[in-house]
């Protein structure tokens, strides 16, 4: 099948050494932290602090999310900023200290040895991030393109080392007296500075610009998207405040109302782009990442019953807590995840084998780079094991959770699959 040269995220590009390191690293994590979830289901059953799941919450958050997250932002800042990335080194550096900090991390977790290799293992992570925020700001600031979307990434960038610094206080803090407070005092502090002002936001911010580029709709509304940057910043300066200074569930309540406010914002956003689409018919990979839009609001659903279950004192605390933290990391940002990859690393490889041969003819496209079939497979299995598992949690049934979990192994295992024909394709010889 003949194809042109693409466009769009491949305009202002950054070298596929940079970036593919970090989608392998990434898969590989996805399928360990499916691994561990089979085999730590019935931990799910019980409180939530546990180092079984909190070994699955830091791969999933660490290793999974923003390892993509960081190697998508290094291909995809360029292209919000129309200039190129600062440098490739700091990015070569980012990666190798995660990528060597995040196992200590998960095993300190996993034996609850929250020593020197759970320390050892948070530092090399923070010392990567900064890096990374180095290279942004750094690329940011030569670029003479100022955009919302770029100010969204630059915010989350921020929040995320405030994040990574507070759970290396609280690392520490576990073995000796650096905070006020105990270590378990402020994980709420550090897990919704991660989840709303890291994720979140980068997801908007960076969504906010790829959906209608994938979905080759020209509607655009910047005074939208600063409604969405502010409604969420303050609630997370609000929850902060609040947090540190007087703890109140009213105020809770007020923080994740405005967050539901500013997805119901994005929700019509992606709404507007999507009616307003010059193509038609939209892929299997677009129709995966509009669901994890639509997945964004479960968090907060589970959140506003979750103050009120704590406000009553109920007995179903912790199985909302569980639910809460399952439909982030193996929810929306799982479901965002598995139809971005297919939208962006086809691009890359596509560029990194093709870009050279574009005068020779007939030329695969890149949607044509990975196996459909695997894909909808994957995204079957995924929907199945996400609600078994979901229902399992809510209903504490260990049978609904190791089919749920039986079922994500089988979706990373197919994701892992299509990424190894993707980074391993070689141009045909005919």
């Amino acid at each position: 099948m003949s194809g042109p040269q693409p466009t769009g995220p491949v305009a202002k590009t950054t070298s596929w050494k940079v970036v593919i390191p970090f989608y392998a690293y990434a898969a590989l994590s996805f399928l360990a932290s499916a691994v561990l979830l089979l085999l730590s289901g019935e931990a799910f059953t019980g409180h939530w602090f546990q180092p079984h799941l909190l070994a699955i919450t830091h791969l999933m958050a660490l290793g999974w999310a923003t390892m993509v997250i960081l190697g998508a932002s290094h291909q995809l800042v360029p292209v919000l900023i129309e200039n190129d990335l600062y440098s490739d080194k700091l990015a070569y550096l980012s990666f190798g200290l995660a990528a060597m900090g995040i196992p200590l991390l998960v095993y300190g977790f996993f034996t609850f040895n929250l020593g020197w290799p759970a320390q050892l293992g948070g530092s090399l992570v923070l010392a990567g991030l900064l890096a990374f925020i180095a290279n942004i700001a750094i690329s940011i600031s030569k670029s003479k393109r100022e955009n919302v979307h770029a100010v969204f990434v630059f915010t989350a960038t921020i929040w995320l080392l405030l994040t990574v610094s507070l759970g290396l206080a609280l690392l520490f803090n576990f073995t000796g007296s650096v905070l006020p407070r105990n270590s378990l005092y402020y994980l709420p502090l550090h897990a919704h500075l991660g989840v709303v002002g890291w994720f979140l936001l980068l997801v908007l911010g960076v969504g906010s610009r790829l959906i209608p580029m994938f979905l080759i709709s020209k509607y655009t509304n910047p005074r939208l998207l600063w409604a969405v940057f502010l409604l969420i910043n303050s609630a997370l300066v609000l929850y902060g405040l609040a947090f540190l200074f007087r703890p109140a569930m009213a105020t809770d309540l007020l923080c994740a109302a405005m967050v539901l406010a500013a997805l119901l914002l994005f929700a019509r956003y992606c709404r507007k782009a999507y009616v307003q689409r010059i193509r038609k018919k939209v892929d299997d990979q677009m129709k995966v990442s509009l669901l994890a839009v639509a997945l964004l609001l479960l968090p907060v659903l589970v959140l506003l019953p979750l103050i009120s279950v704590l406000l009553a004192t109920s007995p179903h605390t912790n199985n909302m807590v569980l639910l809460y933290g399952f439909t982030i990391f193996f929810g929306w940002l799982t479901a965002l995840i598995l139809g971005m990859t297919f939208k962006t690393l086809p691009f890359i490889v596509w560029n990194k084998v093709y870009r050279h041969r574009a005068s020779l003819g007939k030329m695969p496209n890149p949607k044509d780079l990975f196996s459909h079939p695997v894909y909808k497979a994957m995204a079957a299995a995924y929907l199945l094991g996400f609600v078994l598992f979901a229902c399992g949690i809510l209903f504490s049934a260990t049978p609904l959770l190791k089919t749920g979990a039986v079922a994500l192994l089988a979706a990373a295992g197919l994701y892992n699959w299509n990424v190894g024909v993707l980074l391993t394709h070689q141009p045909s010889k005919k």
